[in-house]
């Protein structure tokens, strides 16, 4: 089958990204899964990393960013630049399972996300995180991190942190909900057919 994989340069004013995505580097496929993630922003590179981790994706993400305005910038290009690579390295709609959804603990901490790959862009988060900012990432950039993936990507996302105390717990396990609901999304069914009524995605 072929690679479903991409490469996408984002250069703005503010950010210059460089991504290169393979979604099909899961345990027993025979690809090797390499991960290398360079924000400017430490706690962002390690949700990335769990994003591809779980996900079963390959994943090299670089960006340079006008970090010393803030975390803003950075954070959401990130999100969309990997949006546009995934939904690049997906390709047209067919064969695969299209829904899915992930439950990830981690300690105390409990997160669920589903996903639609449905071309239709849209986002729900409920995290409740409470502080302000985790290491360097302002906590309000993380939903604006799941929402800017969708847009970007093209798909139906709810994320939801079902319990926890600590935020560092509340964001990761929400990240590890995704990679888990994206794998069983984009899983191959063996057919070739459009997963859909309408015929067209």
């Amino acid at each position: 089958m072929a690679a479903r994989q991409a490469k996408i340069s984002r250069n703005t004013n503010e950010t210059q990204i460089e991504v290169s995505l393979n979604l099909d580097c899961a345990p027993g496929s025979g690809v090797q899964q390499t991960i290398d993630v360079s924000t400017g922003i430490g706690f962002l590179d390690h949700m990335l990393h769990a994003l591809a981790k779980h996900g079963g994706m390959s994943l090299t993400l670089k960006c340079k960013g006008d970090l010393w305005i803030d975390d803003h910038h950075s954070a959401e290009d990130c999100a969309l630049a990997l949006g546009t690579a995934f939904k690049e390295a997906l390709g047209e709609v067919r064969g695969i399972k299209r829904y899915g959804t992930g439950f990830a603990p981690l300690d105390e901490a409990l997160s669920r996300a589903v996903i639609d790959i449905s071309g239709r862009p849209y986002c729900v988060t409920d995290l409740q995180l409470k502080r302000e900012k985790i290491g360097d990432l302002s906590t309000e950039m993380i939903p604006h991190v799941f929402h800017s993936f969708a847009m970007a990507a093209g798909v139906t996302l709810h994320v939801d942190v079902l319990r926890g105390e600590n935020d560092h717990h509340r964001s990761e396990s929400a990240f590890k909900a995704l990679a888990l609901a994206i794998r069983q999304a984009i899983e191959r069914t063996g057919g070739n057919d459009v997963p859909s009524t309408k015929g067209v995605l």
